[in-house]
């Protein structure tokens, strides 16, 4: 009997047990949607999908749950369509920075820099973007945004992909994403759910988790995605406590489904899916590619898909139950007819997909992958409209001054500028001559690997600055090479300032650069940076060190040195690069950047390690014994990190003005609402539609002719009789009885403690405390003030405090601003696995506010039944 996945959870399952007793069975069944009249908008499109399912076959239902295979079709991924009722099957494209593989799109800033903003007007206005230009391209699912990886080890390849490993950050930015998104009629997909945190040993790595550690750290900012409505959420290639992320029953079924009340559907990630039977029972409702991907050539098992011929084929024995099958289509056309309100017939006003994911030719093969039915596939239509505008605000705006001493902004007065480095120039062959961007020839603005698009073009560093120091009548000197350090040297000496650049990259494990596969070895600087750095500031006083990276590099030295006057981290900003950097460093636009992570002296001081070698490399197991303690919550909690160990703090950025905190006040939000577990039941599970019965086999046979017009390794939804009757008539599909009969209960069940809603309980989201502080421009310009909330949860077992709330505000000089926050009860609270809900704990609570997690000003105990808390300050 399968129970949570098995070994590896760490749960007092007795406590359990006890609190789900309408739940016998953890895990099974997979939750089913059912009606919400409370939610207008939802049950709109539910009802709309409901009407459009019930019209459907049992073959054309699966073609909507299956991808056509890899390259079969113009887009990353499709799905079989409806032909009898004019359906085109869904198209699904990377990526989480802009559309991947297509010309005449943007390039936007990575996740990392959208969140280094602090800015939800920012973020939220990228999401539209992107939603426009992937609405554009006639594109149905955008993949991303992304909240796995998290960040646990600041080493992981994707991490730049996502936005930080702060789970409340990355919440708000996945959350706003997602709104922009959607906003603009395309479906988000939130990826990749869940404990992807690592490209070594992605396809194979079982990791171990608390429940504890899973609720308040991996699983908080999908939560923040499901509350937002996100459509579609992607799962992961690796082990969850025993068991594949995509049918993980504790993790697809019971987490996301049941307990955060997840209304979309769950997708794949692409080869991620490794059964039939038990990917649909816990909780898949899309395989993509939808075809088996093994190596080139290799044999293909039955119907050559886990879906396709042989979900259609088990519905029919009754391994997997009709209202399954149901839910999955109504999850997928609920989705799409949420984002598309107006959309009656299913396919009017929706643009089908103008280009090919597989090459920029004009004309070529409509089916790749066979070569088949030439054509023309890419219309080339043009979905930039201005959005280089946002692109380059929000490049400089996630710029992060790190160190400053009184050099910035740049002075027009100066005589020269040394430009010194790889990292600041035109990549010589051009933004795109290095597939998925696997190379640092010129300067850096997006990782590599799947997260990726095309640069339609890209202004570098030196660039820019080569055109300012023209309008400025500065003498612009430029070097290019890391290694020849005695030309770096004689330039250097020779100007009034020095600008040097360096970088490290990270990325997706399928390409690798230099033995970092994916995840990078270390966190130095790669090309040599580190010595050219050291070189320059040999030989010049006034040396500014302008950073590319994937996330935090040791970078101790630089900040003690004395000639270096300027550290600036800009991350992966896109193809407004150069520009939004030059908006900076001459203060044309104000510095607002905030650091999304922590910078360590070394990276021991982390605290966590990347796991590289297995004692078995066929199953390798990995336990995150830190628990919640990672990045700042890992330096800043006493017995954790030491002292010194922290080279710049979560949040922190230096701007061009002073700001004084004045007056904190804390309050209750009128009378508290009462929190309790949720209660009811669901209703049975409805078969939508006509219910097949398992001995009209024939029928679900391939159409007359089919052989005629057949397209190879594409993949279809009909039976093979020869198969159907053989003893393995799904690929590698466990048993019927490897699952309890849970698995197939359409009955009613109950609901969880802590779900109800999406996003979980709803009184999770209640507002229990608001927060206000007096933030005063001290300087003489006019600035922008990141204020943070940090709230300390109290008792042994919490980090020292945790990020609860930031804003980004506009103050002029000598000018006053009251900055408001609301605390809800989530916000407050900690997991109880006895209980299997969430609890405000009997420990102290306080919140502290200030520019970083180092920089606290001012700070209050939280009482309950307290009207106001005078102001304090200090630091936990």
């Amino acid at each position: 009997m399968r129970l949570l996945s098995s070994a590896g959870l760490l749960l007092p399952l007795t406590a359990l047990t006890a609190a789900l007793t309408d739940t016998p069975f953890l895990g099974f069944p997979s939750p089913w949607l059912s009606p919400d009249p409370n939610d207008v908008e939802w049950q709109t499109a539910y009802d709309k999908a409901v009407a459009f399912v019930s019209q459907l076959t049992l073959t054309e239902k699966v073609n909507l749950t299956t991808g056509t295979g890899w390259e079969a079709d113009r887009c990353i991924g499709k799905t079989g369509s409806v032909p009898r009722l004019n359906f085109e099957g869904f198209c699904l494209m990377d990526g989480p920075l802009g559309v991947r593989y297509v010309d005449k799109a943007s390039a936007f800033p990575a996740g990392m820099n959208a969140a280094a903003t602090f800015s939800k007007r920012l973020i939220r206005a990228r999401g539209e973007a992107m939603g426009e230009e992937f609405r554009g391209k006639g594109i149905d699912v955008q993949l991303g945004p992304v909240a796995g990886a998290l960040g646990r080890t600041p080493q992981g390849g994707r991490n730049w992909e996502g936005f930080s490993p702060d789970p409340y950050l990355t919440g708000v930015a996945i959350a706003e994403t997602i709104k922009g998104i959607q906003s603009r009629g395309v479906i988000a997909c939130a990826k990749h759910y869940i404990l992807n945190e690592q490209e070594h040993f992605r396809g194979s790595i079982d990791v171990r988790i608390d429940d504890r550690t899973m609720h308040e750290l991996y699983l908080w900012p999908f939560a923040d995605a499901v509350r937002a409505g996100v459509g579609s959420v992607m799962c992961s290639y690796n082990k969850v406590n025993g068991t594949y992320a995509c049918e993980n029953e504790w993790a697809v079924n019971y987490l996301l489904k049941n307990e955060l009340g997840f209304r979309g559907f769950v997708m794949s990630d692409w080869g991620a899916q490794h059964t039939t039977l038990g990917s649909a029972l816990s909780g898949l409702d899309m395989s993509m590619p939808g075809d088996i991907m093994g190596p080139p050539n290799s044999p293909q098992p039955p119907y050559g898909s886990h879906w396709g011929g042989a979900l259609t084929q088990a519905v029919l024995k009754g391994e997997v139950p009709q209202w399954r099958l149901d839910d999955m289509v109504t999850r997928i056309m609920t989705a799409y007819f949420r984002i598309n309100p107006t959309i009656i017939p299913p396919n009017s006003s929706r643009p089908k997909p103008n280009f090919s994911a597989w090459t920029q030719n004009t004309t070529g093969p409509l089916y790749k992958a066979s070569n088949r039915t030439w054509t023309t596939i890419n219309e080339h239509i043009n979905v930039q409209s201005n959005h280089s505008h946002l692109i380059r605000e929000i490049a400089a705006k996630s710029t992060v001054i790190l160190k400053n001493t009184g050099i910035l902004p740049l002075p027009l007065s100066l005589d020269s500028i040394a430009v010194i480095g790889n990292d600041a120039q035109d990549p010589p062959n051009g933004p795109n001559a290095c597939p998925e961007r696997a190379c640092i020839t010129g300067t850096v603005a997006m990782g590599y690997g799947s997260g990726t698009t095309d640069f339609p073009y890209l202004i570098s560093p030196a660039t820019a600055l080569s055109h300012r120091c023209r309008q400025s009548n500065i003498t612009f000197l430029n070097t290019t090479s890391n290694w020849d350090l005695p030309t770096a040297r004689a330039v250097a000496a020779d100007s009034s300032l020095a600008i040097v650049f360096a970088a490290a990259t990270s990325g997706e494990n399928f390409v690798s650069i230099d033995g970092n596969a994916g995840d990078r070895n270390n966190l130095t600087l790669w090309d040599n940076g580190d010595e050219l750095i050291k070189a320059v500031a040999e030989v010049n006083n006034n040396t500014i060190v302008v950073l590319h990276t994937s996330g935090p590099v040791v970078i101790d030295y630089a900040h003690r040195h004395p000639n270096i006057s300027g550290i600036i981290w800009a991350g992966f900003p896109g193809q407004e690069s150069g520009n939004g950097l030059v908006d900076v460093l001459f203060g044309d636009v104000y510095p607002q950047g905030r650091t999304p992570f922590t910078w360590g002296s070394t990276l021991q001081s982390y605290g966590v390690e990347l796991m590289t070698v297995a004692a078995d490399p066929r199953n390798p197991t990995q336990e995150f014994p830190e628990g919640v303690f990672i990045d700042y919550r890992h330096f800043l909690t006493p017995g954790k990190g030491r002292e010194g160990d922290v080279t710049y703090a979560f949040g922190h950025g230096l701007g061009y003005t002073t700001f004084e905190y004045g007056l904190l006040a804390v309050g209750r939000e009128g009378v508290w609402p009462g929190y309790g577990a949720a209660e009811g039941r669901t209703d049975a599970a409805p078969v939508v539609g006509e219910e097949v019965e398992g001995d009209e086999v024939e029928r679900w046979g391939p159409p007359g002719g089919w052989e005629g017009w057949r397209i190879p390794r594409y993949v279809y939804p009909w039976v093979n009789t020869t198969v159907f009757n053989s003893e393995n008539g799904t690929a590698k599909a466990p048993a019927i009885g490897d699952f309890p009969p849970e698995a197939r209960d359409g009955g009613a069940q109950g609901l969880l403690p802590a779900g109800g809603k999406e996003g979980g309980n709803g009184g999770l989201y209640d507002v229990l405390f608001w927060v206000s502080v007096d933030v005063k421009n001290t300087g003489e310009v006019e600035g922008v003030e990141v204020v943070q909330l940090y709230v300390s949860l109290g008792g042994p077992s919490n980090p020292s405090i945790v990020l609860r709330g930031f804003e980004d505000v506009a103050i002029k000089p000598n000018e006053t601003k009251t900055v408001k926050f609301e605390l809800t009860r989530r916000d407050i609270s900690n997991w109880n696995t006895d209980t299997q809900n969430w609890e405000i704990t009997d420990h102290e609570k306080m919140v502290f506010l200030g520019s970083s997690a180092m920089d606290l000003r001012v700070n209050s105990t939280l009482e309950i039944g307290q009207r106001i808390v005078q102001p304090g300050s200090g630091k936990p």
